[in-house]
């Protein structure tokens, strides 16, 4: 049975899923510098610069995802945290020329079909 919004509790707007995106998509920075610190020298400077950048992105990301979650139901905004392996998996194809599989593609379709689901008992 679906829960209808109590008084003073609205569904959130395209203007919240676009900033959760957002951040989703600021925590892709993780994957993007550890990719590029995999390929230096272990404990060079630019190693060192690189695990900086991601506790930078890390710090960034944890305050902006608290204000992200505002207004969402828990299992609404972690749900569309699984689509940060869909950004990945596109940012590692633009930027590091790695190749897109079926399997890829089969995976990231299951996983929109999850958030739609989710989104859609909301």
């Amino acid at each position: 049975m679906k829960q209808q919004p109590s008084a003073g509790q609205q569904k959130p707007g395209w203007k919240k899923y676009l900033f959760l995106h957002l951040c989703i998509f600021w925590y892709t920075g993780t994957s993007i510098l550890s990719e590029v610190a995999s390929n230096l020298d272990f404990l060079s400077i630019p190693y060192i610069l690189c695990y900086c950048g991601i506790v930078l992105v890390l710090g960034i990301y944890a305050i902006l995802w608290q204000q992200a979650i505002k207004g969402f139901k828990p299992s609404v905004a972690y749900s569309n945290k699984s689509v940060n392996l869909i950004w990945t998996l596109v940012v590692s194809a633009l930027l590091f020329r790695e190749q897109i599989t079926w399997n890829n593609l089969a995976g990231a379709a299951l996983i929109i079909l999850g958030v739609c689901l989710v989104v859609q008992d909301d």
